[in-house]
């Protein structure tokens, strides 16, 4: 007779507990929601926080990190939103669409939906939608994310988010970002779904700005992409922060689909940023890219799973991290191709450069294969400086700092250019060169 010991909730636990209590009854949704709701706390109430003994956490323990937490964040006036946008420096050179959400909640009056409209694309609330008799629909999600700790955590408290439809055929003329912006401390949950139709192209940009205090910042997005479309997603974690980023896409691809994604982390302490891909139609690709950047006793962690369900697709995962200080870096990533998915061709490889001798990477690249007629390979390597090539340039005249800085941004420009989105190549390579300068 096996025994379930209960687990004893931390004081990040009880807290949230607290939260849901006081908030249930103004978060939006239908009684099918509220019952979803429920569920996923019970989650979290049962099985506590992600911790190091569940085996996609091993190595990034969310339950240590969450010494408590914080209440949601309230709303916030649109004149306070305003003001947060005119610093804002995500893409600020950048000629693109805005979509804003603030402490949770979706603004269209700072939102270009009319422009927007006109491209072909359409943005709805999330809130509403919730609140509507198929609102359910909207937390619900394939095999690969549905079980995930941090989803149901986003599940139990999601404040509201945007669903963006691009029509069929539509090609969307500039990229859209869609920006979250902290205007009051307090902890965020949003739930943004992207539909890109059939023969649609579009890029999208996500970012977040301001201070949340010690609240967390989780923020799913639900990416689907119909047959002949294309997505490149770029999502910005920058700037120093000491709340936890939670971030988890899940796509799902149809036939003859493109999709693309760069997961850039710079900055805060703790980062996750887990995608699950999910191919549903054949003769699709998808191209995963990651570039990491942690010093002090930040933790940068890049968790990827790529569902092949289907044959004769491909997939890309391309992975760069550098670590000073005592930071730590952590990439999982697992590519599972199914018995009947023949024809499968995946590749995954992560590098790591370690600024500093404290600095740890813990790399977990592995293929799950249950077919024979598959091209399959994984490749992980960490390191220093190559001393040989420092020599060559400080040979030339190029001060030590300097050529430290000149061969560190090569290393990371590699992911940045193979990506291929030339309009974000130098905004993210300047990036790169702010986060050089402070370490």
């Amino acid at each position: 007779m096996n025994a379930t010991v209960p687990i004893k909730n931390t004081q990040a636990e009880t807290d949230l507990i607290a939260r849901f209590e006081a908030a249930k009854d103004a978060l939006p949704g239908s009684v099918a929601v509220a019952a979803l709701r429920e569920g996923a706390l019970g989650q979290i109430r049962d099985k506590g926080l992600p911790h190091r003994r569940v085996e996609e956490y091993k190595y990034s323990d969310l339950r240590a990190f969450m010494k408590s937490a914080a209440p949601l964040a309230a709303g916030t006036e649109q004149s306070d939103a305003q003001n947060a946008l005119n610093f804002l420096e995500s893409f600020a050179d950048l000629d693109r669409y805005k979509i804003v959400l603030a402490n949770g909640s979706y603004l269209p009056a700072l939102s270009d939906v009319e422009a927007l409209a006109g491209e072909g694309v359409t943005v709805s609330n999330m809130a509403d939608f919730l609140a509507g008799e198929e609102g359910a629909q909207a937390l619900s999600f394939p095999k690969t994310g549905a079980s995930d700790g941090v989803v149901a955590l986003n599940t139990a408290f999601v404040q509201g988010g945007v669903i963006l439809t691009v029509k069929d055929g539509a090609e969307v003329s500039k990229p859209v970002e869609l920006i979250q912006l902290a205007t009051a401390s307090g902890a965020q949950a949003v739930r943004n779904k992207v539909v890109v139709g059939k023969g649609a192209k579009l890029h999208l940009l996500e970012s977040f700005t301001g201070d949340t205090g010690n609240g967390e910042i989780n923020t799913v997005f639900d990416y689907s992409v119909a047959d002949n479309a294309q997505l490149a997603a770029t999502r910005v974690i920058a700037g120093k922060s000491d709340a936890a980023h939670l971030y988890t896409s899940i796509a799902t691809l149809g036939a003859d689909a493109e999709f693309k994604s760069l997961g850039f982390i710079a900055g805060p302490r703790f980062v996750r940023n887990q995608q699950f891909v999910n191919f549903t139609g054949e003769n699709s690709e998808a191209k995963i890219y990651g570039v990491s950047m942690a010093g002090g006793e930040d933790l940068a962690d890049q968790t990827l799973i790529v569902d092949h369900a289907v044959p004769h697709c491909n997939s890309r995962e391309f992975f760069k991290t550098v670590l000073d200080g005592r930071a730590r870096g952590v990439y999982q990533g697992r590519i599972n191709v199914a018995q009947h998915a023949q024809k499968t061709d995946g590749e995954m490889m992560t590098q790591a450069l370690l600024l500093s001798e404290e600095a740890e990477m813990a790399n977990k690249p592995e293929l799950e294969i249950f077919a024979d007629d598959v091209l399959c390979a994984h490749g992980a390597t960490s390191g220093q400086i190559d001393e040989d090539l420092l020599f060559y340039l400080r040979a030339r005249g190029i001060p030590e700092d300097e050529a430290k800085t000149l061969l560190v941004l090569a290393f990371l420009s590699e992911a940045i250019e193979e990506y291929g989105e030339d309009d974000v190549t130098e905004g993210l390579e300047a990036r790169v060169r702010d986060w050089l300068a402070g370490h």
